[in-house]
């Protein structure tokens, strides 16, 4: 292929990426923006969502729509039930304290970690995509599941928006971000809308992980990249800002698959680290966050 199939194959890929890549970073955001809780188990999740949706989908056998469909709605409810069983357990106990949480999900990023070795295995297992449908596009033809993705990713960051912006649960999540005590003394049940969101996030990592499972294999070692491409995005795009995930995520995702076709992997993965230097040095609350006061 010449130059411009090469360009939009490029494209097309790094829009994959970042539809993912922008769900997975929202959770975390997510997370932070409103319990100010960096959560390192966060790949896990995602890693737990794929191993769940590979679980769900062969409960069902004939009909890989209907295996993909269950999958896609159970595997985030049990992840969202995971991490408000974590949440409950851990991290209320420990008052969210910022340095105590860092530690505390790094030791559950070890724990679902190595449970999901134990009872899943080392293998990586495929999960069938819903339907096989190539989309006619100048010069090939590309996968109709890949763009689902995409469009799906959209809706789903639409709906986020939406919730968080337009509704009473996410004005009373604005609250809680803004001023804690506060929110409390006016009566809003700050326990209860931290477990909310921590399960938020961690489901929203998992839907993600089920879209993308059809086209990377479920493994037990899978959440690494993810949680590190999701800090790499929230640091870029600054960390509680919706808007600069979204961005830093399509920056981040189309630079991978293009710099990826025309260069190498290696190369998108040293210039992402270079961009997060570059805002660390120059912007450190981020594109889109702010700083602080």
């Amino acid at each position: 292929m010449s130059f411009g199939p090469h360009l939009l194959l490029a494209t097309l890929e790094g829009l994959v990426t970042a539809a993912v890549l922008a769900l997975t970073a929202l959770g975390l955001s997510l997370v932070f923006g409103v319990m100010r809780v960096v959560n390192v188990a966060h790949g896990e999740f995602f890693m737990l969502g794929a191993v769940l949706a590979w679980f769900f989908s062969t409960l069902v056998t004939g009909s890989p729509a209907v295996g993909f469909l269950l999958a896609l709605v159970l595997s985030p409810l049990v992840v969202g039930l995971v991490a408000l069983v974590c949440e409950r357990a851990v991290l209320r106990r420990l008052n969210y304290d910022p340095e105590a949480t860092i530690v505390a999900t790094i030791g559950m990023l070890y724990i679902i970690q190595q449970l999901a070795l134990t009872f899943y295995g080392p293998e990586a297992r495929p999960v069938q995509a819903p339907f096989n449908l190539r989309i006619a596009l100048p010069w090939f033809g590309y996968s109709g599941y890949k763009l689902a993705v995409i469009v799906a990713s959209i809706g789903l960051i639409l709906a986020t928006w939406l919730v968080l912006t337009r509704t009473r649960i996410g004005l009373v999540m604005r609250a809680t971000q803004f001023d804690r005590e506060t929110a409390q003394n006016f009566g809003i049940p700050v326990d209860k809308v931290y477990a909310a969101v921590f399960a938020l996030g961690a489901m929203l990592a998992a839907v993600a992980a089920v879209l993308i499972v059809p086209i990377q294999q479920a493994h037990y070692l899978m959440g690494l990249d993810p949680l590190l491409l999701s800090f790499i995005v929230v640091i870029i795009g600054g960390l509680g800002s919706l808007r600069g995930t979204v961005v830093a995520a399509v920056l981040i995702g189309l630079s991978d698959g293009i710099i990826s076709v025309f260069f190498s992997p290696t190369l998108a993965k040293m210039i992402a680290t270079l961009l997060v230097a570059l805002v660390l040095v120059f912007r450190p609350q981020g594109l889109f966050g702010q700083a602080a006061r």
